[in-house]
C-alpha cells in the first residue's frame, strides 16, 4: 500500500511525540528520587535516591531480556502472562531480516513503543521504595526490584494493556461478561495511563512490603521530619512537568487525545493541591509546602487511568477528591500501625482506586 505525504508526516509527528513522552517519563524516576530523597530524613536521604536510580539500572535490563516479551508478546499464557522468550534480548522486535525496523500497533517503528513502555516499568517499580525508607539496603532492594518486576508488573501491562484477561480483547474477562463486539469487549474497561498497573499494583507492594519489613524504631512517636522541603517541591514540579508525557503519551500520537489527557492531568493535579490544602486548613489550622507537594502528586496519581475520557471540569472534580482522600489516606498508617515512611499507601493506591473507580462516575 503506497503511503501518501501526509500519512508519512503524520507518522513522523506521532513518532516525535512519543520519542519526547518516552524521555518525560524517564525524567520522572529522577524527579522521584527529589521527592522522596527531600521527605527522607538526612541520615537516609542517599540510601532513598540510590533506590530509585538502581531501579533505573535493573529494569531497563530486565525489561530488554524478557520484560517486553512477557508484557506484549503474542503468546499468551492463560491471558496472564506472556512468554517471556519469544522476543528475549528484544530479538524480533526491532529490525526485520531485510534490517528494516519493524513498523509497531500505533504505525511508527516498533522500538518506540519498547522504549516508552520500559520507562513505565522503571517508575512503577521506583513509587514503591518510599515506604521502606531507612530500613532496607540496596542489595536486597536490588533484589526485589527484579523479583517485582518480572512476577507482577509485566504481567499486569500484559493481562491490562497486552491483549490478556483484563484488557478488551475477545477473550478478556469484559468479553465474557458484556459480550463482544468486532473482536473486542461490547464494554472495554479503561486504564488510560496506568491506574491499575502503575499506582494501585505499587501502592499495594508498598503496604505488603510495610508489613513484612515491619517498622522503624520509634514508629509512630519518632517518625522522622522531611529533611528538605524544597526538594520535595523540586521533585514534585519535576514529576508535574515528566506527567505530561506519562499521560499524554499514553494517546500514541500527537493529536487530539494526547492534548486532552495533558489538559486533564494539569487540571486534576492542580484541583487536587486545592483539596488537600483545604483538608489540611479545616483540620490543623493551616496548610504546608509539603500537602501541596502531596497533593499535587495525588492528582496525578487519581487522573492517570482516566486522562482521555473525561473533560477538564470532570478532571478537575476527580481531582479534588482524589487530593481529599489521599490527604486522609496518609493516615491510615497511624489507624492501623504499619510504617509507610513516605505515604505510597496514602498518594498512590488510595488516590489510584479512586482515579480508577471514580472514572466511572464521569467517563
Amino acid at each position: 500500500m503506497k503511503v501518501t505525504p501526509e500519512q508519512t508526516a503524520t507518522m513522523s509527528g506521532n513518532a516525535s511525540w512519543m520519542l519526547v513522552s518516552a524521555a518525560l517519563v524517564l525524567l520522572m524516576t529522577p524527579a522521584l528520587s527529589l521527592f522522596y530523597g527531600g521527605m527522607s530524613s538526612r541520615r537516609s536521604v542517599l540510601n532513598m535516591m540510590m533506590m530509585s536510580f538502581t531501579a533505573l539500572g535493573v529494569v531497563p535490563v530486565v525489561y530488554v531480556l524478557w520484560g517486553w516479551s512477557e508484557s506484549y508478546g503474542t503468546q499468551s499464557v492463560g491471558g496472564v502472562f506472556a512468554n517471556p522468550f519469544e522476543f528475549f534480548g528484544l530479538r524480533n522486535s526491532i529490525v526485520d531480516v531485510n534490517g528494516a525496523y519493524i513498523v509497531g500497533a500505533n504505525g511508527y517503528a516498533n522500538v518506540i513503543d519498547i522504549m516508552f513502555q520500559l520507562t513505565f516499568a522503571v517508575i512503577s517499580a521506583a513509587i514503591i521504595s518510599g515506604a521502606i525508607a531507612s530500613r532496607v539496603k540496596i542489595g536486597a532492594w536490588i533484589v526485589f526490584v527484579a523479583a517485582w518486576i518480572t512476577l507482577v508488573y509485566f504481567p499486569l501491562a500484559h493481562m491490562v494493556w497486552g491483549g490478556g484477561v483484563l484488557g478488551e480483547g475477545e477473550h478478556s474477562l469484559a468479553a465474557v461478561l458484556f459480550g463482544q463486539e468486532h473482536g473486542e469487549a461490547a464494554i472495554a474497561p479503561i486504564d488510560f495511563a496506568g491506574g491499575t498497573v502503575v499506582h494501585i499494583s505499587a501502592g499495594t507492594a508498598a503496604f505488603v512490603l510495610a508489613l513484612v519489613i515491619g517498622r522503624r524504631q520509634g514508629f509512630p512517636h519518632s517518625n522522622s521530619r522531611p529533611h528538605n522541603l524544597p526538594l520535595v517541591m523540586i521533585g514534585a514540579a519535576l514529576l508535574w512537568f515528566g506527567w505530561a508525557g506519562f499521560n499524554g503519551g499514553s494517546a500514541f500520537s500527537a493529536g487530539g487525545l494526547a492534548g486532552v489527557a495533558w489538559l486533564n492531568t494539569t487540571a486534576a493535579a492542580a484541583a487536587a493541591m486545592l483539596g488537600w490544602l483545604l483538608v489540611e486548613r479545616l483540620r490543623d489550622g493551616y496548610a504546608t509546602s509539603l500537602g501541596a507537594s502531596s497533593g499535587l502528586v495525588a492528582g496525578l496519581v487519581a487522573i492517570t487511568p482516566a486522562a482521555g475520557d473525561l473533560g477538564p471540569v470532570a478532571s478537575m472534580v476527580l481531582g479534588f477528591i482524589g487530593g481529599i482522600l489521599a490527604c486522609f489516606g496518609v493516615g491510615l498508617k497511624y489507624t492501623f500501625n504499619y510504617d509507610d515512611s513516605l505515604d505510597v499507601v496514602g498518594v498512590h493506591l488510595v488516590a489510584g482506586v479512586w482515579g480508577t473507580v471514580g472514572l466511572a462516575f464521569f467517563a
